[in-house]
């Protein structure tokens, strides 16, 4: 075991956490409050057996929006429409959970199904335009993100996928699905645990058997190297791209159903936004690798989850949170980059240690069949 190794890995996480918390720190300090408060708030709630819980389904939830993002960029392609596939993901399921009463072995999988269809098929848009046209996934995701919430908003509207009696103008929303598309949970002395947590550990053991174990792992991460390389060793580059973001979209089309399938039976103005570019930071601090994302997703998850209760239990301002997470992000970039001089300076003072080491061998050797 290569204890250098491991331990420049884990730096740049730590670093980039503490100088966040520093950062935080020193803000709450100027704004006249105590920061030490604030963080024994924080952790107080985060250790308690109901913040527990709500940290777990939290990091559930950030856990699949991360690993959508991870596989694109273990490719090199920068999945951005997380946040357009899994609203119409999660739209598309609850209709079907409304239209379709099946036994609960069958509803639940054929939920789920619907859900990573829709959003693979959004996300093939992008692979599309990328292999054939040229255009940057960037660009095209996030137009396809407007798109998205234009898609629902036409037809979320009564008597198409809302019903046409029993809502407002204001507040319009799916049926409640079925009993049966209900996910199983889990009920604890700290409250109710989402089953769902099962799903994203089994996407983590499959994300990490598909690219460490398989043939089209290889041949993913080979091409995110390098596109060039890959395709002299005959490798399709523009199927690995197209069937990559496609695989991206469809673990995007997932992040929705916990909250679907276990806390609010309808979708509409009450889903929570922004999770995908959560899942974009979650993924970028977990540096892209199963065990490293679940890591992250509980970090964020435990900032989100006890950084509500700052100012309820204390005179603090919540936005501090965001101001963490955000601070988190930027200070990872720098962290891994300092991590990654040190580690090459490392390596060429390894190397030259070795080869002065060759040296005086070969000198030595000479001196004695000299003698």
């Amino acid at each position: 075991m290569d204890l250098e190794r491991i331990g420049l890995g884990l730096a740049a996480p730590v670093l980039a956490v503490l100088l966040s918390v520093i950062i935080a720190g020193t803000l709450l300090a100027v704004s006249g409050r105590d920061p030490f408060g604030a963080f024994r708030i924080m952790w107080n709630y985060g250790t308690a057996s109901d913040g527990q819980v709500a940290v777990l389904n939290k990091a559930t939830v950030y856990y699949l929006a991360a690993a959508a993002a991870a596989f694109g960029f273990r490719m090199n392609l920068f999945n951005i429409g997380i946040e357009g596939q899994y609203k119409l993901a999660m739209m598309m399921a609850a209709f079907v959970g409304t239209q379709i009463d099946l036994p609960a072995f069958l509803q639940i999988p054929l939920l789920l199904i619907v859900a990573m269809f829709v959003g693979g098929l959004w996300a093939s848009i992008a692979g599309v335009l990328k292999v054939y046209r040229g255009v940057s996934e960037v660009i095209s995701t996030i137009m396809l993100n407007a798109i998205a919430t234009a898609v629902i908003g036409v037809l979320l509207v009564p008597g198409i996928l809302a019903p046409k009696t029993g809502g407002t103008t204001n507040s319009i929303q799916t049926a409640k699905i079925s009993e049966s598309s209900h996910f199983f949970s889990i009920e604890t002395q700290g409250g109710t645990l989402w089953g769902f947590i099962v799903i994203a550990a089994l996407v983590g053991v499959v994300f990490h058997f598909t690219l460490n174990r398989t043939r089209f792992g290889f041949d993913l991460r080979a091409t995110g190297r390098s596109e060039t390389a890959a395709k002299a060793s005959g490798v399709n580059v523009k199927r690995m791209v197209i069937t990559s973001i496609v695989v991206s979209g469809a673990l995007a089309g997932l992040v929705g159903l916990p909250e679907l399938m276990q806390n609010t039976p309808y979708f509409g103005q009450n889903v929570q936004v922004g999770l995908g570019f959560i899942g974009i930071s979650v993924a970028l601090l977990g540096r892209n690798t199963p065990i490293g994302i679940a890591f992250s997703a509980l970090l964020f998850a435990f900032l989100d989850a006890s950084g509500a209760q700052l100012p309820t239990r204390g005179d603090y301002p919540a936005e501090i949170i965001p101001v963490i997470q955000g601070t988190i992000v930027i200070c990872v970039v720098v962290a891994y980059e300092l991590v990654r001089r040190f580690g090459l300076k490392r390596q060429q003072q390894k190397v030259g240690a070795e080869l002065a080491a060759q040296a005086a061998a070969a000198a030595a050797a000479q001196k004695e069949v000299a003698a």
